[in-house]
């Protein structure tokens, strides 16, 4: 066996100095690895032939990667070529739909950690001067009760915490609770920056959506990020213009079904979190999958096998798949047969950790001021409610103000306290991973909040698959009860 290093990411500048002290190299693209690797499947040569191959002749490997992707239908050698991209000066909104691609990696910048500037995006779509001054105004605004909301939040965070701001090394976390909390008021115009990681075919596709979008910074971003990306990549990402897939099935959508709804005279849930759907029989499921692993039976055959063992000898198969694991380790593979489904009701902060578990399944309404904001405790302890809520009172008269004219910009004046319904489907094996984080007594208050309902209601339909889930933090307390024999909720 031999394994050899093809490649990695360099930083852009690392690369130009490079360049400037050994003269420019056209193979200094990522579209050799895509050629070469696609050649694999027919070509009888060693890997490190066929690259030296595509680095020597550059435009036939771009020739061969078109033909390959556009004319063949392969569009996974698209996923050899991999970019870092810097983008900065996004507004907080907009950032929701940069995080929707799940085959992607994000690092942002956190309003939890960063004191937050005045830093924000005007909506080009708000033509009329006076509702660009009245956005602008109140975002100063909204920013000005940031700052004020921190200095305050700050004081009462280190007053509770007394033992913990004993110890200096302490003071940023305590300042962090303050500012995760003033950021409630700030309005998702405000700027955000991340790092992201994406392999060509899923910008390509990412460009496509982009392109199609209505909203004008999201189109602005999709022509900077492939104005990059050409200049090294142009073979790669071929479909990035807009399309009527992502142009008009919502709209035509939501056209349809406006009429059908209002016919039927349906109402929303009025809960936070409600468990809207979920497989039937999960324990039995994934007991059965864990049995089908461990034996030559088939899947139907493991059924019945459940079905005829007692509650106890199926929490057994339960505590077999968990004995050796450890709080970093995830659930074994088997645990995803079995799905649920949430109806939520959250804060932008909120949604802005939530939609970090990337292999879930969320998709989302637009914010809506008529489900209220969620205030954080501090806030209500401090005395600032009433402050709160009348800049949360200015906010939306300015965002009505603003829809009258743009749909598309009014949004942008809401603030990360104001809330949208997402419709959330988890795997058995994914909401573990979510409750070890974010039920963790670490984790920020709004998500430990929705996370801990989720698992609660997960534990009333599947309470021996879910008899091992918690945070991180009580890891050996709840291994404890699970190998103590303690009986588990519910029935079988």
């Amino acid at each position: 066996m031999k394994v050899r290093l093809a490649g990695y990411n360099v930083d852009t500048d690392v690369l130009k100095e490079l360049q400037e002290a050994a003269g420019k190299r056209d193979d200094v693209t990522p579209e050799v690895l895509s050629a070469a690797y696609a050649r694999i499947s027919r070509d009888a040569r060693s890997i490190e032939e066929i690259r030296k191959d595509a680095r020597l002749e550059v435009e036939k490997a771009r020739s061969s990667n078109s033909n390959i992707i556009f004319k063949m239908g392969h569009h996974s050698v698209a996923e050899h070529a991999v970019f870092n991209l810097d983008i900065v000066g996004l507004s907080r909104l907009a950032m929701e739909e940069v995080e929707k691609f799940r085959l992607s990696s994000y690092t942002e910048k956190s309003q939890r950690y960063i004191t937050l500037e005045n830093d924000f995006v005007v909506p080009g779509e708000i033509t009329s001067p006076g509702l660009r001054k009245a956005f602008t105004d109140l975002v100063r605004e909204q920013n000005e009760a940031y700052f004020r909301y921190f200095n305050l939040l700050k004081k009462y965070v280190f007053d509770k915490h007394t033992e913990l701001a004993a110890d200096p090394k302490n003071h940023n976390l305590l300042e962090g609770w303050a500012k995760e909390d003033a950021r409630y008021i700030t309005a998702l115009a405000t700027e955000s920056q991340v790092g992201q990681t994406v392999n060509a075919r899923t910008l390509e596709l990412m460009l496509r959506r982009f392109a199609s979008q209505e909203v004008s910074e999201l189109k602005a971003l999709g022509r900077a990020i492939h104005k990059e990306i050409s200049k090294v990549a142009p073979s790669i990402v071929l479909f990035h213009e807009a399309n009527d897939r992502d142009q008009k099935t919502y709209s035509e959508l939501k056209e349809l079904v406006s009429t059908l709804i209002d016919a039927i005279g349906a109402s929303p849930t009025d809960k936070d979190v409600e468990l809207a759907d979920f497989t039937p029989d999960g324990d039995d499921v994934i007991a059965a999958a864990l049995l089908h692993t461990s034996t030559d039976l088939d899947y139907r055959a493991c059924r019945a096998c459940i079905k005829s063992f007692s509650r106890n000898k199926t929490m057994d198969i339960f505590r077999a798949s968990w004995r050796n694991m450890n709080f970093y380790d995830s659930m074994p593979r088997e645990f995803e047969y079995a799905d649920l489904t949430f109806n939520v009701s959250l804060s932008a902060a909120c949604f802005g950790q939530i939609k970090r578990h990337r292999m879930t399944t969320i998709t989302s309404q637009d914010y809506d001021p008529s489900l209220g904001v969620t205030i954080p405790g501090s806030i209500k302890a401090t005395g600032l409610e009433d402050d709160f809520m009348e800049m949360i009172s200015r906010t939306e008269q300015v965002y009505y103000r603003i829809r009258e004219e743009s749909r598309i910009a009014a949004p942008y004046a809401l603030t990360n306290s104001h809330r949208k319904r997402i419709l959330i489907k988890a795997n058995a094996r994914e909401l573990y991973h979510i409750s070890r984080l974010r039920e963790d007594s670490h984790s920020q208050w709004d998500i430990r909040n929705i996370s801990s309902e989720m698992l609660h209601q997960a534990r009333g339909v599947m309470p021996m698959t879910f008899a091992f889930a918690g945070g991180k933090d009580r890891f050996s307390e709840i291994r404890g009860k699970v190998f103590e024999g303690v009986s588990v909720e519910g029935k079988k």
